[in-house]
């Protein structure tokens, strides 16, 4: 019963963002997060549980610190390289105004996006798995969840971002691309469980979530306009 309740915020909440109420973005996923936490803690769930008792923090600290060091130079690196400087390309981001991409980053990722996802996926549903399943059980169920939260974030993914073209046009160009996301997000989901259980802090996995997401913003916004397209 508390399994299905997870699930049908987590489907309430895909559907209001992307389909329902995409203006409402930022207040669906902190009302779904507060959700979520109180049917874990209905569950029985401990703080402890979700990685956020004292300790954890504390702990998490130190590696969101690495992590978002870490993150900035391999973007850094993927920018300095011809090979790699093309996923950096995307219109999304590229379009917005100076105001519209602080918002993003500064709001609209760390109180929406991450806050959500992080809570849902690394914080009640691995815990709640995991303690009925077991570690191996929660990650897999955690993260394929994941990735199907993305399939409806990911269309039109082709139009956006110059490396996704590749994947091709017409009805190969939708179905490709966001098959592409949702492995590459399941694979994501994996990496963060790893990290939700080997920092024993969720933390850790919100800090790197962040730092992907924002400095992606910062740079896909920040290229054309060094080579003055904007």
């Amino acid at each position: 019963m508390r399994m299905f309740c997870v699930l049908a915020v987590l489907v309430g909440a895909n559907l209001l963002n992307n389909l329902l109420a995409p203006g409402a973005y930022v207040p669906t996923c902190v009302v779904a997060a507060a959700a979520l936490l109180l049917i874990a803690r209905w569950d029985g769930l401990t703080r402890a549980d979700l990685g956020l008792d004292a300790v954890a923090l504390r702990r998490g600290l130190w590696w969101a610190l690495v992590l978002v060091g870490a993150v900035l130079a391999v973007f850094l690196v993927g920018l300095a390289l011809p090979a790699t400087r093309e996923a950096f390309e995307d219109e999304r981001a590229a379009g917005l105004t100076l105001g519209q991409l602080l918002w993003r980053v500064l709001i609209r990722v760390p109180v929406g996006t991450v806050l959500l996802e992080e809570v849902a996926f690394r914080g009640v549903l691995w815990a709640m798995v995991r303690r009925r399943r077991g570690t191996a059980w929660a990650t897999a169920v955690s993260s394929l969840l994941f990735g199907l939260w993305h399939v409806l974030p990911s269309r039109g993914l082709s139009r956006a971002n110059a490396a996704a073209a590749v994947l091709g046009t017409g009805p190969a160009g939708s179905v490709l691309p966001v098959a592409a996301a949702v492995v590459a997000t399941t694979a994501a989901g994996v990496v963060l469980c790893e990290l939700r259980r080997r920092s024993g802090s969720l933390l850790a996995p919100v800090a790197l979530h962040w730092a992907v997401n924002g400095f992606g913003y910062v740079l896909a916004w920040a290229v054309p306009r060094s080579r003055g397209e904007y």
